[in-house]
């Protein structure tokens, strides 16, 4: 296995401690809930980074080691109460990022930094030419954390944190692109009046948050224009996801020329997830990779940083990120997706309710600032 990239990881057992306690799926264990492991859990994160290792692509890849973020960089995006309120509660014992259904342990506080400071570190990594891309698998996940408050399982929103370390290292132009099946609204609201920002979201239309992400919310004051929202209608496959990918992100970043990267990595849209109902396969997440590396090497000197978000089947995740990571760094394992022939048999073409909400989205391109 020879790989014609070099590609960086970014992962840490202590991710995995980050402890989300008890659960039922999203919600807490109260009243008539049973108790059992909430879904933000450690399993297809362990299963996805093991899956590299067993594969043989671990031995392929750049190991970079992740250092804690400073409270400068978190302040950066965040506003010192909301961090400071998350110090406090985790010195406690236990504590929640903000929307009631987020909770976290004694240790998660530490771990979040190491979780933003891990995408930093990938960032520098890619910008200082150690490696030519990088997956950082990563967690607790950020995309939903606002400034002021964490929410849907974020305590800080790890790729605003980077992107605004990659502003502080000098880069006029940074992109992120979310493709976790949820609206990644906190990046928005982060970004949403940036012009050196362009944020875009493919996600489940009115999956989460609820009616967050409407196509037409395209930036506010000197940011408009530099936000856009895909929301695919459910039941999307690659059909879907590969026209939002040429004719909303690729033509997009072609605009606007960004000089980094930044994709907030959710494997949420497969077809197994038990939070989203979206079909997309390893093979279609392999095929968004694809895009995404190759506009990367067209505007952006191939710097491309991938951050781990959601997806929450423990099964069908390893296979996805799998073929991700063996996108961006041109190996290919011998390893066989068991779950791939039943969900390309859910139907991945693309339908024309779908082509019709990605035509609304292309729409809004042309607001898109050229440099």
């Amino acid at each position: 296995m020879t790989g014609a990239r070099r590609t960086g990881w970014v992962f840490d057992e202590q991710y995995l401690w980050h402890d989300t306690g008890t659960g039922a799926g999203p919600f807490p264990a109260v009243g008539w809930i049973e108790p059992m492991e909430h879904i933000e859990g450690p399993p297809a994160k362990r299963r996805f980074a093991n899956l590299v290792a067993v594969s043989g692509l671990l031995d392929q890849l750049v190991r970079i080691a992740p250092v804690p973020a400073t409270e400068v960089q978190i302040d950066a995006v965040h506003t010192p109460a909301h961090r400071r309120r998350i110090e406090a509660e985790a010195f406690s014992g236990r504590g929640d990022a903000g929307d009631g259904s987020s909770p976290f342990g004694a240790e998660s506080y530490r771990i979040a930094l190491l979780a933003a400071g891990g995408v930093i570190a990938a960032v520098d990594a890619v910008l200082d030419g150690r490696v030519d891309n990088a997956y950082a698998l990563v967690r607790p996940p950020g995309h939903h954390a606002m400034s002021d408050n964490g929410w849907g399982f974020c305590i800080f929103n790890n790729v605003a944190v980077a992107v605004a370390h990659a502003r502080d290292r000098g880069l006029e132009r940074v992109a992120v692109v979310d493709l976790d099946v949820h609206h990644g609204n906190g990046t928005e609201q982060i970004f949403g009046a940036d012009p050196s920002v362009l944020t875009i979201s493919i996600h489940q239309d009115g999956a989460y948050p609820p009616g967050s992400g409407p196509v037409d919310h395209v930036g506010e004051g000197a940011g408009v224009g530099t936000n856009l929202n895909v929301p695919l209608p459910p039941g999307s496959g690659s059909g879907a996801y590969d026209a939002a990918m040429e004719q909303v992100v690729v033509r997009a970043l072609r605009r606007f020329r960004p000089e980094l990267v930044v994709v907030a990595s959710g494997f949420d849209a497969n077809g197994m997830d038990p939070l989203a109902r979206q079909m997309l396969s390893s093979e279609g997440f392999r095929s968004c990779a694809r895009h995404l590396r190759l506009v990367a090497e067209e505007v952006a000197d191939g710097r491309l940083v991938m951050a781990h978000e959601g997806g929450y089947s423990p099964f069908v995740v390893p296979f996805c990120g799998l073929a991700v990571v063996e996108e961006l760094s041109g190996i290919r394992t011998e390893v066989d997706d068991p779950f791939l022939a039943a969900i390309e048999g859910y139907g991945q073409a693309l339908r024309p309710h779908q082509a019709d909400a990605v035509a609304l989205a292309a729409a809004n391109v042309e607001l898109v600032p050229e440099p």
